[in-house]
């Protein structure tokens, strides 16, 4: 008798082919930004989630992009190509460009290769000035405004065979969106929150690879979808009846959505206060009439909101943090765990100045002490960060 084998869980190194079922723009007319709800069906995938995972989702390039290399090359896009630190065998150049590598990104060592190609003098004199550079910092911002189709297009005399560029290209890798719904409610989706990328350097408009895969190029119900489920340590506390504090501006406040419909779900019994900040709260209020709708069943306790360009000066959610000094401190010498999502250059650091400056006033505590009270938080997993 022949036993059957199990199949194996679906990884990252294994995804699932999921499909997306939803699509649509979470802003309103007249907003600067572009966010979008989708929702990705996971029927008969297996994959579990609790709040706080996130969903890894494999994206592809865009043809234009991948077209204009292969233009730029002069290559069909049949010609076989090994990828870097790859197991198995060649590849044709066009599915490489297309689902393999990083079309952004270039190095130093791509401009040392195509100086030591290039045979024009003028090129040449160019690339051997910005190697030359004295400061490394001026290269590297010379190289942050270009993708790869920016220097074969430069320097075209290098005369690059496909090979030599598949060599300087990293892998693409899969990018992680926190996952915006408890599976308590919806037990066969992800709903993500995404926010387009979409901007110009060096007279060539980009895009952010996976958001605009995501909202542009992913047909509805058809395209398959390789996604798998990351688990960050981000989550909420076993206990239900421990208070919540969650910080999330912008799509950092997808996992606190996730968060609230869970424990609306199982009926955890502490209570939630969410600080949530944007643009404009006219445009830019994500997710509003479920925030709305919990507040009114006394799901979520307090809802704190900063909308940056609704007044002259510009409000954060560190600045309602602070000014809620004196009530967020009962909740948290009480043992309220607190969480932050979201931006790490400045949001995430500004909120932890924040909070130590709240409990240093709060708890009569010295600067010092107070930064010693944050790092007990988070030994204690009291203070969770998810940031990027």
């Amino acid at each position: 008798m022949t036993v059957p084998v199990a199949s194996p869980a679906h990884t990252k190194d294994n995804p699932f082919a999921a499909r997306i079922t939803e699509n649509h723009l979470l802003n309103k007319p007249g907003s600067a930004k572009e966010t979008r709800h989708i929702v990705v069906s996971i029927a008969g995938s297996g994959l579990h989630y609790e709040p706080g995972d996130s969903l890894g989702v494999f994206p592809t390039n865009r043809p234009q992009e991948v077209d204009a290399i292969l233009s730029q090359l002069g290559a069909s896009g049949d010609e076989p190509v090994m990828l870097p630190r790859a197991a198995g065998g060649p590849v044709s150049l066009r599915e490489a460009l297309s689902s393999r590598l990083a079309l952004a990104g270039p190095t130093r060592r791509i401009m040392e290769t195509l100086l030591a190609k290039a045979t024009d003098p003028a090129e040449k004199a160019m690339l051997g000035k910005l190697l030359d550079s004295e400061s490394k910092e001026s290269l590297a911002e010379w190289l942050r405004q270009r993708e790869f189709i920016d220097l074969l297009a430069e320097f075209p005399s290098a005369g690059l065979r496909p090979q030599v560029l598949v060599d300087h290209m990293r892998r693409l890798v899969p990018r992680l969106y926190s996952i915006a719904s408890s599976q308590r409610v919806h037990p066969l989706e992800v709903h993500l929150a995404v926010a387009a990328i979409r901007y110009t350097t060096n007279s060539r408009d980009r895009v952010g690879v996976c958001s605009t895969y995501l909202g542009d190029r992913v047909l509805l119900g058809l395209s398959l979808l390789p996604v798998f489920v990351a688990h960050p340590h981000f989550g909420l506390p076993e206990d239900g009846s421990k208070d919540v504090i969650m910080v999330g501006p912008g799509t950092g406040v997808a996992p606190f959505r996730a968060f609230v419909q869970d424990r609306a779900a199982s009926g955890a019994k502490g209570r939630n206060w969410l600080f949530f900040g944007d643009q404009r709260r006219a445009t830019d209020f994500l997710y509003e009439e479920d925030w709305e709708r919990w507040r009114a069943q006394g799901v979520l306790t307090r809802l704190s909101t900063a909308f940056s360009r609704d007044q002259p000066e510009k409000i954060y959610v560190q600045d309602r943090i602070r000014e809620s000094a004196a009530e967020l401190w009962p909740w948290i010498r009480g043992g309220a765990h607190f969480y932050v999502c979201g931006d790490v250059k400045r949001m995430a650091k500004d909120v932890e100045a924040a909070l130590q400056g709240l409990i240093a006033g709060q708890g009569a505590l010295s600067p010092a002490e107070a930064v010693d009270y944050v790092a007990l938080m988070k030994k204690d997993g009291r203070y969770q960060r998810d940031v990027y």
